[in-house]
């Protein structure tokens, strides 16, 4: 048996700890993948040029699909969860909130290092080699587009301890003032942006100003209410209710989906309504945590199981790394496909689809072979406490870490913004570590 085996199967679960939620976290990550894969269209014209299409944006149930396989909420639901175990646990030990947010900022910025890194040289020498420009960008726009959860997910983390804090004190009154200031930039961004003033959305390249930088604000708004949302679910008001209690949650929250998306400006894709994030996530996190709670028996069950646990820790212990390099890793392998002299399957072909799973797997195994030099990325270094306040240092190293990545995600990733994205996240981690003893 090897030692990566006895590992796992020895591994001791912390007193308190819900695996289910591990097992969210994980499957949330396998189904980026898996739809990232079916986006990715690439074939060749009847005349021999490249075809590079988004195919599952084109089929009929898409957009009803997304309506349920939008996860990303759950996932910062999960992280308030996780966050509200972290800090009191931090608390316990006495540890400071600069702490607590240096930790989760070497979780992920660590991963995302030699990523930057690698969309700097690559982009860079894109540019040197005098690479189509074109394609350059199709291909570096698509690669990017899952790097706004990094800035997402930082700031949310970063503004936790406050936000538990006004958790305790006001409750339910929390949720209101965020989904009410999150309607309140939708209502801004549409009718008066795209309204009154006529402001186009952005261009697919380039830099300028744009309809969408106006709701750039719900980055806050949007995800600090799911991540409210898991303050309740950690603090157990969820498994409270009843089933029917949470199935009405369920029912009345697509009711108020349905409500949002007749007003106009929302897209009837949730995919859509991701970046910037609208209140449509908001209400998509008290679904999907409604439903979690629904299905916790039988998660439960399923983890009780070594197969599964050992799954869940194998596959957790590389989860950045999964989710940061499985699109590079996709357009890697569909550019040796290009190379090798074998008939493609046409994009959205009955061939092309029965051949999807067997892709997932390749571009898992694929992933898998790179974190076993990337791994050590996702071990975060145990901080000592500062020998004096170092909240202006925490705050200087998230602003440095998350700000170019919000430029990535508003203009498309290139090489100046990719480059910017290195040098901050590198700053960011020198200046956390550069606070402790």
């Amino acid at each position: 048996m090897s030692r990566a085996a006895i590992d796992l199967r020895s591994r001791a679960v912390p007193v308190g700890r819900d695996l289910t939620l591990d097992l969210v976290r994980v499957a949330c990550v396998l189904l980026v993948v898996f739809v990232h894969v079916l986006f990715t269209g690439v074939g060749r014209e009847s005349d021999g040029s490249l075809l590079i299409e988004k195919t599952v944006e084109t089929q009929s149930w898409f957009t009803a699909a997304s309506w349920i396989a939008n996860i990303m909420p759950l996932f910062f639901v999960v992280g308030g969860y996780a966050a509200r175990a972290g800090w009191r646990s931090a608390v316990a030990r006495r540890e400071s909130a600069d702490t607590f947010v240096r930790v989760r900022l070497a979780r992920l910025a660590r991963p995302a290092l030699p990523l930057f890194v690698f969309f700097t040289i690559v982009l860079g020498a894109a540019r040197v080699l005098g690479v189509d420009p074109a394609l350059v960008d199709t291909i570096a726009i698509g690669v990017g587009s899952p790097l706004w959860f990094l800035a997402a997910y930082m700031i949310a983390q970063a503004l936790a301890p406050a936000m538990m804090r006004l958790h305790e004190r006001h409750g339910a009154w929390i949720l209101l003032i965020l989904f009410a200031t999150a309607l309140a930039v939708d209502a801004f961004r549409f009718l008066f942006v795209g309204g009154v003033l006529g402001i186009a959305p952005l261009p697919p390249t380039g830099y300028g100003l744009g309809q969408e930088l106006s709701g750039i604000p719900n980055i806050l708004f949007a995800w600090l209410f799911a991540q409210q949302v898991g303050f309740f679910l950690y603090d157990g008001w969820f498994a409270l209710r009843t089933w029917w209690q949470l199935v009405l949650m369920i029912a009345g929250g697509y009711v108020a989906l349905w409500a949002l998306v007749s007003l106009g400006g929302y897209t009837q894709s949730m995919l859509g309504n991701q970046w910037p994030p609208t209140a449509t996530m908001a209400v998509l996190a008290v679904i999907q945590t409604a439903a979690l709670t629904i299905l916790h028996r039988p998660l439960t069950a399923i983890m009780r199981t070594r197969a599964a646990q050992g799954t869940v820790f194998l596959i957790g212990s590389r989860l950045m790394t999964i989710y940061l390099w499985h699109l590079p890793m996709i357009m890697v392998l569909v550019g040796i496909e290009l190379l090798l002299p074998l008939p493609l399957p046409s994009p959205g072909s009955p061939l092309w689809w029965w051949t999807r799973p067997l892709f997932f797997v390749v571009v898992l195994a694929a992933v898998w072979l790179l974190s076993l030099w990337l791994g050590r990325f996702e071990r975060v270094p145990r901080f000592g406490v500062p020998r004096r306040p170092s909240t202006a240092v925490t705050v200087a190293a998230v602003v440095v870490f998350v700000t170019p990545i919000i430029a990535i995600t508003a203009y498309g990733l290139d090489f100046p913004l990719a480059a910017a994205a290195a040098v901050g996240t590198g700053a960011a981690l020198w200046f956390t570590k550069a606070s402790t003893p």
